[in-house]
């Protein structure tokens, strides 16, 4: 700024814990159950203990591929300036180290490279669009409105706040940063605070933008608010497969999930009937050459010398035939997520497997997958793991206590750090002891992201946390209990919802930013004065 410029200012009834669909299995007593199978679950136990007294798993990860990444955070730079013309006996100059086209030129090249080195370090895809120079209002406008992801305004000098308030209000969410120490100094780290977002008054009057959407030299607070927006992006649009249609664990979750989805993250979803599912499971069963694919997979699994298979293979084979339909309708529909509406009834019957395993393979590759077709817990998983860039794991939650909190489900998968997979048991399911499941041993130590939705659609509560062990208590059978890092009462007071996500790593700030962004889930970060 020169100085001579101014600036004016349906009613459920829950089930005791357990991996459920939390609605009253009236008709599905664990004997029925069982009876109805025809007492094949007693032979998988004999098996089970007899393969587990025949092998043992080693305690080390077994590599594998990365996860794939998802599409590109596409971000528009673009660099503010302003020359000032001296004038006789008067303040002329604006701060800044930008007074010459030859400087303005030198910075240019500085924040290409700059780039260049962020996205080759970034471990998200970065799409780096050309550098925008900015010296007069139209082509503040024009950049505005660019076909981009996110705006990274570089504002080293600018006459007023007006520049900066209509790229804020683009389309594409801005990122200020401003140089203090990491080259030649910008005006705006002087007035950024006072003049936009504050409008030269006392109080915030931006509507667009705030403190948390300025950077101050640093490259690493601008990859993470990117890698924020990266996973906000590839959440957004996301295509479901509800398998057996929609079927949330709480009242609340079935009414008002579906709209909140379509809505507020513009999810489409897609159907398909258990009647369906099963014809087309037919059909790959009586295909040779689908089920010599799918032997060779089990033999695959149950081999590596991490994993342990504690229940009949047959179970193994089944997961896979099931993985296999899912699919080929995910890829007819497009879609990248899905569940199972009824895992703990009649999806047991139809796959003849509880589809946990389906479910753990799933999320190892790169898909999003959990039990249940509830989006409460579907819409954090999935903006989770395209912000880590690994799976994530949907478990129930449980009653905090002494810094304590425990977690446990039977859809775990392995590839946590999106790489390598961690030893497990392929066990039965705990409540139906049927089909395959996991039983994933976590590293001890091993910072975690935790994030538990209410059944509203309206908060997630957050923590970070780290593992403390992997029990084997008489319930869902992978298992965490996990130290929280920060006010560990503040969660038991606060805490809404049932089903909880988490993945390794801390990623905290990475969702509070995102749902700033999105603007219509509040959220609570029980670690942030951690």
């Amino acid at each position: 700024m020169c100085a001579h410029k101014n600036d004016a200012s349906p009613k459920t009834r829950l089930t005791d814990g357990g991996c459920g669909s939390g609605r009253a299995l009236t008709a599905l007593t664990r004997r029925g159950f069982l009876g109805g199978l025809g007492g094949t679950a007693a032979l998988g136990s004999l098996i089970a203990t007899e393969t587990s007294q025949a092998r043992a798993a080693s305690t080390g990860r077994v590599s594998g591929a990365k996860l794939p990444p998802g599409a590109p955070l596409r971000v528009k730079p673009a660099l503010t300036y302003q020359f000032c013309q001296p004038r006789e006996k008067t303040s002329w100059r604006g701060y800044g180290g930008l007074q010459s086209q030859a400087e303005v030129d030198e910075e240019a090249r500085r924040i290409e490279a700059e780039l260049k080195r962020l996205s080759s370090q970034a471990d998200f895809p970065i799409e780096v669009l050309p550098l925008a120079l900015i010296s007069n209002t139209p082509q503040a406008k024009e950049v505005a409105g660019s076909d981009c992801d996110a705006i990274l305004v570089y504002a080293a000098g600018g006459p007023d706040r007006s520049w900066f308030a209509a790229l804020a209000a683009a389309d594409a969410p801005s990122v200020m940063f401003l140089r203090h120490r990491s080259g030649p100094y910008y005006l705006w780290h002087e007035i950024a605070h006072w003049r936009f977002l504050r409008s030269s008054g006392d109080t915030f009057t931006e509507p667009n933008m705030d403190v948390d959407d300025i950077v101050v030299d640093d490259y690493g607070e601008v990859r993470w608010r990117l890698r924020a927006l990266y996973g906000l992006k590839n959440a957004k649009g996301t295509k479901m497969l509800a398998i057996g249609g929609l079927r949330a664990y709480s009242g609340p979750g079935q009414k008002l999930g579906p709209k909140h989805a379509k809505d507020v993250w513009g999810y489409e979803i897609q159907t398909v009937t258990a009647h369906e599912f099963a014809k087309r499971l037919q059909k790959a069963r009586a295909d040779k050459t689908v089920m010599k694919e799918t032997e060779r997979q089990a033999d695959e699994l149950v081999a590596q010398p991490n994993v342990t298979l504690q229940t009949d293979r047959r179970f193994v084979v089944n997961s896979f035939l099931a993985l296999r339909v899912c699919k080929d309708f995910l890829k007819e529909t497009g879609a990248t997520n899905f569940g199972f509406a009824n895992c703990m009834g009649s999806d047991i019957k139809l796959l003849d497997t509880a589809p946990c395993l389906v479910l753990s393979l799933a999320n190892d590759e790169g898909l999003t997958a959990y039990c249940h077709t509830d989006l409460t817990h579907t819409l954090p998983g999935v903006l989770l793991r395209w912000i880590a860039g690994k799976p994530t794991f949907v478990c129930n939650s449980h009653f905090p206590h002494h810094g304590i909190f425990t977690v446990a489900h039977c859809a775990a998968p392995r590839k946590m750090n999106g790489k390598d997979y961690e030893p497990a048991k392929i066990m039965t399911h705990f409540e139906s002891d049927y089909g395959a499941a996991t039983k994933v041993e976590y590293p001890k130590g091993q910072t975690v992201t935790v994030i538990v939705p209410n059944l509203h659609c309206t908060k997630w509560i957050g923590f970070r946390g780290k593992i403390l062990a992997s029990p084997s208590h008489q319930a869902c059978r992978s298992q965490i209990d996990i130290e929280v890092e920060g006010d560990w009462r503040k969660l038991l007071t606060r805490m809404e919802g049932f089903h909880t996500q988490l993945c390794y790593g801390d990623y905290l700030r990475e969702v509070g930013y995102a749902l700033k962004e999105l603007g219509k889930v509040a959220w609570e970060n029980v670690s942030e004065s951690a």
